[in-house]
């Protein structure tokens, strides 16, 4: 119902809806995780309600809240144009612009109906027979009266009518004869608006809610014949202005609900919601601020009976700005009541409007007039949908209180920019919108709507994904399937069924006749994957193959693109079974078309019992499809043999392992009855002494040596798989010990293969040799024969081959198969050193591998880390360590030769007290010199030191050295190291000449005059000396007096005969340097003085700006200044803001006097405060701070 002012038209309905019932058909389950929240405390008193500050802004917080920004997907839309509306005040902040009516893959929730305008529908009640105009109630006077309808409320069975006036005014309506039967002036204060006015459940109770912000409750009474209506504040707008109110209304089955009996009443100010109980008595159940939102923002509340865990229980749904909130009300079974906070709904849009559809969909307008349609168990948004176009009715005039004169805060104000309380309402499943000019209906399409909406639209695609969800019962806000599950997937199966033969149809019809091929397959490729996907999603291949393809056989493109299709489905086993034709038709047009690949992916995987055998065996045969032929013989014919007498490669090795293994190739299992005659046809089959088409010079056994030479690894992979999965098969093992003396005889004795396949096979046998269930036998004296031939000392090509082929054979445990000291003996001819290196550590002779490590050019730098982890690390004997430190000390000069500095690490970790016997070994100076240098040398590092630390005649030797081999890094050592002795130093770099150093450590001793000596005897030549001397000048200008220095070169007698040209660039530049300095001292006398002068001029302008006091009145005496008449009107105010008087500061000792000054204050308020928060230890200069220094006093 919607009211014009001034008067009230009622339409009656052939069916008219109650308000605000709940259908059973539209609760549906909800996630039970959804409400593992959290339960809230004892909730607050009213009083402490009313007396919080509305400045609060403390967020409501529970744990496990978690939010789901959901997003507007516009998949299809049309364009609806958008226009202002009236009776909506100053609405600059909403921009009309042209938007899409978006649908997503849930198709179209919401059906539009739009009725005609307010008179429109007056005169069609008079000739729709569905629509009856029942009353017209008030009258011009009375709206000139009492103002503009501003609010309407119906109770639970439609026999009253409240209805709020812009003025102030209520008045109460029989709606069976149109009888006015209450006038209510007194009700609330005068001179504001009724913003709502709501019935309970209880017909004698109801709600209303003005301009000024408080919240009212109406108790009608009849006592003695007359109509009386007491009122009760229950929120008052000096404490904080509510905006909206809505009680919770039961549905006739839910009456005997447990929470009914309380009369719950949700309200929502501008700064909290509150949810109170009316009955038995006032009583606040829960509070919840709403954090900090925009001030333009419209609270919106919205009750709902939602079924959780089988328990119907009502949620509150509320929002300021882009969140929404939900509190689920519960009985436990104590009888305590809870109010438990819900996951809430995150949009990206300022809502405006809140609305429950039923019990698992939400709508909400935001601010662009845009309907969205929200399901909240899965927070996703099913439509949205553009209503700009049905100019909204807006409440702005009514938040302003216009018609009383506009005495309403400015808070109100602003949110009534966008209230539309009274022209957008919901009730069973049904949305209605009051426009300027017109009333709009939204209803929730049932299941065939909505599809067939996209048929309409030719969107079939769509339609069909949406049956589909449907029929999987994925789908959302789904309205009219019902029955148990297996009878609703039948009703959605039939309908999509029928989409299906729509979507074929249309299809061939809007083929494209003319143009390039490739529009024609694409237009088909777009449509057939569909229709195939759906098919075999329905279980329905005789809907596919004998009445689909019927239809788009006839269109030879169309044809094509629907057998190409099926390909995909029949690699991943969606489809196994294709008819005969079908299939015909299949394998000629991939073969037309040169797709043998997807030919051999299609054969492995179907039904053998649809294939055509000798068509598809000389399909195979003729394009070499190995994998399909060897699949048919297979399955088709129960051969396992003739695919392997044509197969080679890989393929063949692979073929053989599944064989043997019980798995068919290339996919599946063989049946379990032919496992063991396979696997003795494969045996039987690789034995056999020729082929069946031998020729005079066929080898013997040419399958086995074809596969060995192809691939000797694999092939003893595949053998070494069979004697793992066939232990207790005596008829298997006995095939494999006849396969190894085959092998044995055409590799051992045929000079074909290479060392690496003869040693795989003798690895391999090795292996199986050492398990502990061996049952294979082998001769020792064909190990013998390998082990020579391996070891031929004649034989130089492949060596590195060789040795690794011994080597793996003596790993896997060949060792036991050999005499250890003819292995030994031939290892050492053959140079085999890792073969000498593996039998000593395995006999523990630690030692003698290290003459294999100096023997081996290969592996000769890896002796370092072997000698030092032998050292160092556990398990080891001490005579076994001692043996490798003896036999590495007796081999040291090789190592320094090798690597110097490995050589010196080494010997620092592991021979320190072996220095001076290492150097005596090292018979070669060089060697000793490189090695000297790497222990003395400095390491990098945060504090650089050597290696080593010796002795002085140590790093004396190394000093001669230095001066012998590289006597320009003698200075670098000499600066770097201490350990020196200075006098045998200095003879020594005397003796080589070395005159740099020399003069270095002269000056180190303290002979500075020798040391320049030294230098000048180097310096001869006129060039170099004027350069050190200039040098050497230009240092002292530093430290010494320029007058001093021009002194002491006049005094000099070279210079003292007027020859000063010499000297004339070292006079002019100590000028300079004398300029450049009295500048720079100039620039910096000059900044520092510009920076004081900024900062006492500012310090001066803040000690003279002007205090403005907080309060009128002394913050000691509380009394006001002007007042005070019984002493001087003196007061002093400081920078935070604190006002006192004199006299009053001087008896708490806030004042002192202090030299230069004639009073000093300090703010009495925020000593205290500090020491409060400090404790004792606040000083006297943390009082001050700045209050003291800002202090004004005034008269």
């Amino acid at each position: 119902i919607f009211i014009p002012p001034p008067h009230i038209n009622i339409i009656q309905r052939a069916h008219i809806p109650k308000w605000f019932q709940i259908r059973s058909a539209d609760r549906g389950s909800i996630d039970d995780k959804e409400f593992d929240i959290p339960q809230v405390d004892t909730p607050p008193t009213l009083e402490s309600i009313l007396n919080e500050p509305e400045d609060e802004e403390e967020p409501f917080i529970l744990e496990d809240t978690c939010l789901l920004n959901t997003e507007n997907i516009d998949a299809h839309s049309c364009e609806t144009s958008s226009l202002a509306s009236s009776d909506s005040g100053d609405r600059t902040h909403l921009k009309r612009k042209t938007v899409e009516l978006s649908t997503t893959v849930h198709g179209s929730v919401l059906r539009h109906s739009i009725l005609k305008g307010i008179s429109a529908q007056i005169v069609s009640a008079a000739v729709n027979l569905n629509q009856a105009l029942r009353l017209c109630l008030g009258s011009t006077a009375t709206g000139a009266e009492y103002g503009a309808v501003s609010a309407l409320s119906i109770n639970h069975d439609c026999t009253r009518l409240l209805c709020g006036f812009a003025k102030g005014h209520i008045t109460m309506w029989d709606l069976a004869n149109g009888k006015l039967l209450r006038t209510i002036t007194d009700a609330h204060p005068p001179g504001t608006a009724i913003l709502h006015v709501k019935f309970t459940d209880d017909p004698t109770l109801a709600v209303c809610n003005d301009s000024g912000g408080s919240v009212f409750e109406l108790a009608f009474r009849r006592l003695m014949g007359m109509r009386t209506c007491e009122s009760r504040c229950l929120f008052s707008g000096s404490k904080g202005e509510v905006c909206n109110v809505e009680p919770l209304l039961t549905a006739p089955d839910l009456k005997d609900h447990p929470i009914t009996q309380y009369s719950l009443l949700a309200m929502a100010s501008l700064t909290k919601i509150l949810v109170i109980g009316l009955k038995p008595s006032l009583k606040v159940w829960m509070t919840f601020p709403y954090g900090k939102t925009d001030p333009t923002s419209v609270p919106q509340l919205a009750w709902q009976f939602v079924p959780v865990q089988k328990v119907v229980n009502p949620v509150l749904a509320f929002c300021r700005g882009d969140t929404v909130h939900f509190l689920l009300v519960k009985k436990d079974e104590t009888g305590t009541i809870h109010v438990i906070k819900q996951r809430q709904l995150q949009l990206n849009c300022d809502i405006i409007s809140l609305n429950w559809i039923n019990s698992r969909t939400l709508v909400v307008m935001d601010s662009g007039e845009k309907l969205r349609v929200v399901d909240r168990p899965s927070q996703e948004e099913l439509e949205s949908l553009d209503v700009a176009e049905v100019q909204l009715v807006y409440n702005s005039s009514h938040f302003k209180s216009l018609a009383t004169g506009g005495n309403v805060s400015q808070a109100l104000a602003l949110v009534g920019e966008k209230a539309c309380y009274q022209s957008v309402c919901s009730y069973t499943g049904q949305m209605v919108l009051l426009g300027t000019k017109s009333a709009h209906i939204l209803t929730l399409r049932n299941w065939r709507e909505r599809v067939d909406c996209l048929l309409k639209q030719e969107r079939f695609v769509e339609a069909l994904s949406l049956a589909w969800s449907f029929h999987e019962g994925t789908a959302k806000a789904v309205l009219g399937l019902f029955g148990d599950p297996a009878k609703r997937k039948g009703v959605v199966a039939d309908k999509m069924i029928e989409i299906l033969f729509q979507y074929v149809e249309r299809s061939v019809k809007k083929c494209p006749e003319h143009g390039k091929i490739q529009i024609m397959e694409q237009h088909f490729q777009d449509m057939v994957p569909v229709m195939v996907d759906y098919c075999l999603q329905l279980q329905r291949t005789d809907l596919l193959f004998n009445q689909l393809y019927t239809r788009l056989v006839e269109n030879c493109v169309a044809r094509g693109v629907f057998l190409e299709s099926l390909e995909p489905y029949i690699v991943s086993e969606r489809l196994g079974c294709v008819t005969a034709p079908v299939m015909r038709d299949l394998l000629t047009h991939l073969q037309d078309n040169n797709m043998m690949d997807s030919v051999e992916n299609c054969l492995i995987h179907l039904d053998i019992t649809s294939l055509d055998i000798q068509q598809v065996v000389q399909m195979c045969w003729d394009n070499q499809l190995y994998d399909a032929m060897i699949y048919v013989f297979n399955r088709g014919m129960n051969d396992y043999i003739t695919p392997m007498e044509v197969v080679m490669g890989n393929k063949l090795l692979v073929y053989i392992s599944c064989s043997l293994a019980g798995r068919a190739y290339p996919l599946g299992d063989i049946p379990e009855d032919l496992v063991s005659q396979v696997k003795n046809q494969v045996f039987e089959f690789l034995i056999r002494l020729h082929s069946a088409e031998a020729g005079q010079e066929e080898e013997l056994y040419p399958y086995i040596r074809t596969l060995v030479h192809f691939d000797t690894p694999e092939f003893l992979n595949v053998l070494a798989l069979t004697l793992e999965d066939f232990k207790n098969d005596k008829q298997a093992l006995e095939y494999q010990q006849r396969i190894v003396d085959i092998l044995l005889k055409v590799m051992v004795e045929n000079s074909d293969f290479t060392p690496s396949q003869v040693g795989c096979l003798f690895t391999f046998l090795a292996r199986q040799l050492a398990k502990p269930d061996n049952t294979l036998f082998v001769n020792r004296k064909l190990f013998d024969q390998v082990l020579e031939f391996l070891c031929s000392p004649d034989d130089d090509t492949r060596h590195t081959e060789r040795q690794q082929v011994l080597l793996e054979l003596l790993q896997v445990g060949g060792v036991i198969q050999f005499d250890e000291g003819r292995l030994l003996g031939l290892a050492e001819k053959a140079e085999f050193y890792q073969i000498c290196e593996f039998l000593y550590e395995q006999n523990h002779l630690y030692d003698k591998i290290l003459d294999c490590y100096l023997r081996d050019p290969l592996r000769k730098e890896e002796i370092f880390n072997y000698i030092h982890n032998l050292l160092s690390m556990p398990g080891y004997s001490s005579e076994e360590k001692h043996c490798v430190w003896e036999k590495a000390l007796l081999h040291i000069a090789e190592l320094v030769t090798l690597d110097p500095a490995k050589s010196a690490d080494l010997v620092a970790m592991h021979f320190p007290e072996e220095v001076r016997p290492i150097i005596t070994r090292l018979q070669d100076d060089h060697l000793v010199f490189q090695f000297l240098r790497c222990l003395l040398d400095q390491r990098e590092g945060p504090h650089p030191q050597p290696l080593l630390r010796l002795s002085p005649d140590l790093h004396e030797l190394h000093i001669g050295l230095l001066c012998r081999f590289t006597p320009r890094q003698l200075t670098d050592f000499l600066k770097a190291s201490q350990d020196y002795r200075l006098e045998e130093a200095v003879q020594i770099t005397e003796q080589y000449q070395v005159h740099e150093a020399t003069s270095y450590l002269l000056e180190k001793k303290g002979d500075s005059h020798g040391a320049f000596q030294v230098l000048l005897k180097v310096c001869v030549s006129p060039p170099v000396l004027k350069e050190l001397t200039m040098k050497v000048l230009n240092s002292m200008s530093s430290f010494i007096p320029l007058p001093a220095i021009i002194q002491r070169i006049l005094q000099d007698p070279v210079y003292g005969k007027g020859k000063l040209a010499e000297i004339q660039g070292l006079i002019l530049g100590m000028l300079e340097t004398f300029n450049y300095e009295q500048t720079l001292l100039e620039t910096t006398t000059s900044l520092l003085n510009h920076d004081l002068h900024w900062s006492l001029s500012h310090l001066r302008a803040a000690v003279s700006r002007g205090l403005h006091p907080r309060q009128d009145h002394c913050n000691i005496c509380l009394q006001q200044y002007r007042r005070r008449q019984d002493s001087p009107d003196d007061i002093i105010i400081f920078s935070c803001g604190h006002l006192y008087h004199c006299q009053c500061l001087q008896r708490k000792g806030s004042g002192h006097a202090e030299p230069r000054l004639l009073q000093v204050w300090s703010c009495y308020k925020c000593i205290s405060s500090q020491r409060g928060r400090g404790g004792d230890r606040v000083t006297t200069e943390t009082g001050r701070g700045r209050s003291t220094s800002l202090a004004q006093v005034s008269q």
